[in-house]
């Protein structure tokens, strides 16, 4: 069972979104709220698997709710959300440790998809956004020459994270184990310092390490 929070300022779509994911089989909507204010002790109460995360929200926006969330923890799933698809506040959200982030008119059954991508450990976007992303990324300037000492592993399953795989399919792809695939994940995020998939995938566009 996936325990889900959400957090929407918009009292239709919370509700919408509540009796969505509740009432599908596999998930659990853990509690609902229409601001994030409270993240830290809610985060606390209710310890779920996923966040569905709106950006534009009074009195704390989605991104410094993220913020606050990943001071506290790195382990939960955070998928942003919302209408906005600029480019400045996608970067904002991936810099700050979001898993995925995905626009408000994604149909229901992929949104559910998605969720349940996240939990086993993908990085869902909507198409237009990861779009936007492999541009964004593409257009930074790169270390070239530090390879994060890598090796030809490490940069197979780096390759598979960016290509949006969860741990299960780069274990199926590669045939091996899924603690194996947790081990090189370990390694990669230490070697590159990073904390979180988002951040290792925009180290590897940024550096050119794939």
């Amino acid at each position: 069972m996936i325990k889900v929070l959400i957090y929407e300022d918009n009292p239709q779509l919370r509700e919408g979104l509540t009796m969505l994911i509740d009432g599908s089989e596999g998930f659990n909507v853990v509690a609902s709220y229409n601001n994030c204010t409270n993240i830290v002790s809610e985060l606390k109460t209710w310890k779920p698997d996923v966040i569905l995360m709106d950006i534009d929200m009074p009195a704390m926006n989605g991104i410094e709710g993220l913020k606050k969330i990943r001071e506290i923890n790195q382990q939960v799933k955070v998928l942003m959300l919302t209408v906005f698809d600029d480019n400045s506040n996608v970067f904002e959200a991936l810099k700050n440790g979001a898993n995925g982030y995905l626009l408000k008119k994604t149909p229901p059954a992929k949104l559910l998809e998605y969720i349940d991508d996240v939990a086993s450990g993908g990085a869902p976007m909507t198409s237009s956004i990861a779009t936007q992303v492999l541009k964004m990324f593409s257009e930074l300037p790169g270390q070239t020459k530090n390879e994060y000492h890598l090796s030809e592993r490490e940069k197979q399953v780096l390759q598979l994270l960016v290509n949006g795989y969860s741990y299960k399919m780069i274990a199926s792809e590669m045939f091996i184990a899924i603690d194996t695939v947790r081990s090189h994940i370990k390694k990669i995020y230490e070697k590159l310092q990073v904390n979180s998939k988002s951040e290792a995938v925009a180290k590897a566009f940024k550096d050119k390490l794939i």
